[in-house]
């Protein structure tokens, strides 16, 4: 029977029975009772009695409903206190049952809720591995119970991921890296066998994953289980009839030696990852005192860097290019060097890569144009004459789409014709520049700028591209030349590339010649312009332009 049934029979019930009650005391009081002011009196409380009775039948659900609403409030505040689970009060189920199976279903519905939103904020939506944070808290848990235990932390970086995204969409990328991750669960899967301690696998960001192995018998297991790491990912994956290569960087830091904690041991893979990766991927790095030690200094110099402009530490040094025609200065190359505050005059080589890597060399590209600009426009104002002067552009700064047009401000604001100027770019830079790329270089060509191709030999040519690339000279690598003089397969190679690049057009200028003899041989050959030592070192700018001024000097006499 239904609740509301129920009350209306009660109701009746309870009307009925103040009915007779108030009809057989009426009687009595009638009998029993002779004079008319009793009599009514009497009446009067007969009636109040069933009027009494009828309001309390009539009020009495009310009563359990807002009793039941009560209990029903108390419930809903409990939640504060985060009671998700207990029922809807009895009191509600018996009195509206249907309030309370929606508050049961309502409060299983935000049950399930919070617990999917705990599985997205510790698992990866895509491989559904554990992501960083859940990561981090089991390697914890499982690192407080190591008891001195021998732990080994894998950091795996991929090494061709971002070409995939590029040509085949980020939907197949995501693919991949479920592959990936399908690849290191079967890895883990096998180290895990007789092994209570099971390892921990998971995905950073990106295309980063990481391996934890709570338990190894040392560092002999554990480079072998990052070799086993490198080779797994280093098998070709079948992605809808694409067989894609992707290789992977493995760096691998040992407990406790590397770190004591998931944050350093962390640390330490990474920094390792990084040196696998700068090897040429595909290869695992165990961690070590001496790469930590060359972190910092790159920590160190990436600090130093992102203030040397803003306090005038760089400063350009020329080195003379001379014809070996006629011993006369062509032109000169600008070289950057770096006034350290503490290390001193500190060349390229240290600090190019580590500037091109965090973006500064765009701000230094700036100076150095800058200078340049500044250098030509004060020889033209005192007569230092008109000499070409050569400096170098980075991969990052011909990227940038205000590169060009920021060229031209800089020489055009300073008065200096383009056909000052030569700008260096290397071979491996060259072969990979954008068509869009290559057609402003080509317009810079025809304004006059000289185009020169540095490092000639040191990366991976095209020698079709080569012919179509918009330049006018191509700088032979000092390390073409080094043994020309005592080898004879180092003659031959030289001068398969001198006739390589007459049969582009090109002029061929020779660097880091050191000897007199190495001059001569190369004069033979055909090169037509050197620069090295074995005629003058870098030098300031007035020392340059005092050293060509003299009519006769060493350096050109030997040529």
């Amino acid at each position: 029977m239904k609740v509301g049934a129920a009350h209306k029979i009660s109701n009746m019930l309870l009307s009925g029975l103040a009915g007779i009650a108030s009809f057989v005391f009426s009687l009595y009081v009638f009998i029993t009772i002779t004079q008319l002011p009793q009599q009514i009196t009497a009446a009067l409380v007969a009636g109040a009695f069933c009027l009494v009775v009828c309001y309390i039948a009539a009020e009495r659900p009310n009563s359990e409903g807002a009793r039941a609403l009560a209990s029903l409030r108390d419930r809903l505040l409990a939640v504060e206190e985060g009671d998700l689970t207990s029922p809807a009060p009895e009191s509600v189920r018996r009195v509206m049952p249907k309030v309370a199976a929606a508050v049961d279903s309502l409060f299983a519905e935000v049950r399930s809720s919070i617990d999917n939103a705990q599985a997205l904020g510790m698992y990866d939506p895509v491989t559904s591995l554990p992501n960083r944070l859940n990561f981090r808290s089991e390697a914890e848990r499982l690192l407080a119970k190591a008891d001195g235990r021998t732990t080994a932390m894998l950091f795996i970086d991929l090494d061709r991921f971002k070409a995939v995204n590029d040509n085949l969409g980020h939907a197949r990328g995501d693919q991949l890296l479920v592959m990936v991750a399908n690849r290191l669960r079967v890895l883990i899967n096998s180290e895990a066998v007789g092994n209570a301690r099971r390892p921990l696998l998971a995905r950073l960001a990106g295309d980063e994953f990481t391996l934890f192995f709570p338990d190894v018998a040392g560092e002999p297991e554990a480079e072998r289980i990052a070799r086993r790491v490198v080779l797994a990912i280093g098998e070709p994956f079948e992605l809808h009839g694409h067989s894609i290569d992707v290789g992977a960087s493995v760096g691998l830091a040992m407990g406790p030696w590397h770190g004591r904690t998931v944050e350093e041991l962390m640390r330490a893979s990474d920094i390792a990852m990084y040196r696998a990766k700068a090897r040429g991927g595909h290869q695992h790095c165990l961690f070590s005192d001496s790469l930590a030690q060359e972190h910092q200094h790159r920590l160190d110099t990436e600090k130093a860097l992102a203030d040397a402009v803003g306090r005038d530490e760089f400063q350009l040094v020329l080195q003379p290019q001379l014809s070996l025609g006629s011993g006369a200065v062509t032109g000169a190359e600008a070289l950057l060097r770096w006034k350290h505050p503490v290390l001193g005059s500190v060349s390229p080589t240290h600090f190019i890569a580590i500037a091109e890597q965090t973006g500064i060399i765009n701000e230094i590209g700036d100076w150095v144009m800058c200078e340049v600009a500044a250098m030509l426009a004060s020889w033209d104002e005192h007569g230092g004459g008109s000499r070409r002067v050569a400096f170098n552009v980075s991969p990052r700064q011909l990227e940038r789409h205000d590169f060009f047009p920021r060229l031209r401000q800089i020489f055009g604001e300073a008065g200096v014709g383009l056909d000052r100027i030569e700008i260096e770019i290397t071979e491996t830079a060259a072969m990979e520049c954008s068509e869009a790329t290559l057609l402003d270089i080509a317009e810079l060509r025809q304004q006059g700028a000289t185009i020169a191709l540095d490092d000639f030999g040191t990366g991976y040519s095209n020698i079709a591209r080569l012919r179509q690339l918009p330049i006018d000279r191509v700088k032979l690598d000092q390390s073409l030349i080094h043994d020309i003089t005592t080898s004879e397969q180092a003659r031959n190679v030289v001068q398969a590339v001198i006739q390589l690049v007459r049969g582009v057009d090109c002029e061929l200028v020779a660097e880091a010649v050191e000897t007199v003899a190495q001059a001569d041989i190369l004069r033979t050959m055909g090169c037509e312009t050197i620069q090295g030592f074995v005629f003058a070192e870098p030098m300031m700018e007035r020392e340059f332009l005092a050293w060509t001024s003299h009519a006769v000097t060493e350096g050109r006499s030997a040529a």
